[in-house]
């Protein structure tokens, strides 16, 4: 009996267990509702129908069942994870190690662009304006800006930044718009007075990435792969001390349930205006990286807005590997996922079958609570 199969029998299984205990809910909701009274007795709040009763009752038993199979799933992966999904709608959330900070990496790209967007909302930035990128603006790994560029320059416009920032994961245009942003501090400022807890910005990727292989920063590094052969330069001590202090304590950490809560709110309208935040959701449903990390879970008419982010790897562990984003079902609901592995080496298929249960689980409460919904309604 091959993992896949079992994997793919206990979502099965997990979907179909909330429809089954609905009916049991409604007929336990029915036999133990209170007659009604018939005497004269002063009018009272209404109770709760027979159906709410037992819709909040299955309700609870899916939410019950998500919670457990997030649990699952963490405590089966081979080295540390962080898991959060928030039910847009409710707020309500399921997690695993939900409140430990893992390194972001890439993602956070994301807060870049939410505080590049309020200055945009505050007319303090546009985005159609030209700029002009140079070689002294690239950064190190990945940048296909970088060809472009060459060895002359490359003019485009503040917008086209953002959308290859968050679509490519490019380092060299997300450092630009962050510059533009009013650089690191200038997202911190926007994490503190959004009160988005449990979020950490770092320095940018140049310095972050630098300090992370035991090196410092120098503009060199960003030509062709003087990086690599500077970082192939380090004692192997001093990588490994660099690398496991980044792994304990990630500069630009973040939590997987202060993650959810940033897209929660994203989502909700409650971060940028409505033409800002439906410009960043239709971004982030164009990313072409990650393809098989959470969007390899979507079922038929599920969509995703998403963001990954991927660290570097010393011997055989990586130190952040990521996707986070905003899952969407055929109905409108959203939820919110955060998926955040801090240290693995687990083969990097298996990491992705990973993500993709998680978006299974997922799939699986809403169309558990969708089913009691219809029973419900067929119970009124």
């Amino acid at each position: 009996m091959s993992g896949k199969w079992q994997i793919g029998r206990t979502a099965q299984i997990l979907a179909l267990v909330p429809a089954l205990a609905v009916a049991g809910y409604i007929a336990q909701a029915q036999s133990s509702q209170p007659r009604k009274s018939q005497t004269n007795a002063p009018a009272r709040e209404a109770p709760l129908s027979r159906a709410d009763t037992a819709f909040l009752s299955a309700d609870s038993v899916a939410q019950r069942i998500l919670d457990a199979r997030i649990r699952q799933l963490g405590q089966s992966f081979d080295g540390h994870v962080g898991i959060a999904v928030r039910d847009v709608a409710t707020g309500r959330t399921s997690s695993w190690n939900g409140d430990r900070y893992f390194p972001q990496q890439s993602v956070s790209k994301f807060w870049v662009a939410i505080a590049a967007l309020q200055r945009v909302d505050a007319g303090q930035l546009d985005l159609s304006q030209r700029v002009t990128l140079t070689r002294n603006d690239l950064t190190l790994f990945h940048q296909p800006i970088a060809t472009q560029i060459g060895t002359g320059s490359y003019t485009t416009t503040i917008g086209e930044l953002m959308f290859r920032a968050i679509t490519q994961s490019d380092n060299t245009c997300n450092d630009f718009v962050l510059r533009r942003a009013g650089g690191p501090e200038a997202v911190r400022e926007m994490l503190t007075r959004n009160q988005l807890n449990g979020v950490r910005f770092g320095p940018g990727e140049r310095l972050m990435q630098s300090q992370i292989a035991g090196l410092q920063w120098q503009p060199s590094y960003s030509i062709g792969r003087a990086f690599y052969q500077a970082r192939a330069g380090v004692s192997a001590d001093r990588r490994r001390t660099a690398f496991e202090a980044y792994v304990e304590d990630p500069i630009d950490g973040a939590t997987p349930e202060g993650i959810v809560e940033g897209l929660a709110r994203l989502q909700r309208g409650e971060l940028l205006s409505r033409a800002s935040t439906e410009r960043l959701l239709s971004i982030m449903s164009q990313t072409r990286t990650g393809r098989q990390r959470l969007t390899g879970g979507l079922a038929p008419g599920w969509r995703i807005a998403h963001k990954t982010g991927t660290g570097q790897v010393l011997g055989s562990t990586q130190a952040g590997y990521n996707d986070i984003g905003i899952i969407t079902a055929p109905d409108g609901r959203h939820y919110a996922v955060a998926v955040m592995m801090g240290r693995t080496s687990v083969p990097i298929v298996q990491r992705m079958e990973f993500m993709q249960d998680v978006t299974r689980a997922v799939i699986a409460f809403h169309d558990s609570r969708d089913a009691a919904s219809r029973v419900t309604t067929t119970a009124r």
